[in-house]
């Protein structure tokens, strides 16, 4: 089960913090198809949020087609977003916790990391680029 957190000095919205997290949950594989979410209740007992706000990102995760409210039983996972396997997930962690490690002993702090990591993922994903 996901375990949702807040970030209250991001300036993102709350209800579109609990999408993204439920999104990355999806893609690595820490939730899949037939997974339940947390009732409404609990996310708001956990972050002592607004009831409608956990409703909001319900839809909107139910509008993409990823979650479908089942009245009286909840809301579950539909389809999942991860392109690879849990194996190849693990494999390439480890392979970026290294990298994370090396930037961190080469003095990199962590938005520094971040930035670096974006610039790396733009460029690698520019349309028309060759990625190989």
């Amino acid at each position: 089960m996901i375990d949702f957190r807040l970030d209250r000095g991001s300036g993102v919205a709350t209800y579109l913090q609990l999408v993204h997290q439920v999104k990355h949950a999806l893609r690595l594989g820490v939730l899949r198809p037939g997974d339940r979410l947390p009732t409404a209740k609990e996310v708001v007992d956990k972050l002592a949020i607004n009831p409608n706000t956990v409703l909001k990102a319900y839809r909107e995760l139910e509008r993409e087609g990823l979650v479908t409210g089942r009245p009286g039983l909840g809301t579950f996972v539909e389809r999942t977003l991860g392109g690879a396997s849990v194996a190849e997930h693990a494999r390439l962690r480890t392979a970026l916790a290294a990298w994370v490690r090396d930037a961190r002993t080469a003095g990199l702090d962590a938005e520094d990391v971040e930035a670096l990591v974006a610039s790396v993922v733009l460029d690698s994903f520019r349309v028309g680029e060759d990625t190989a």
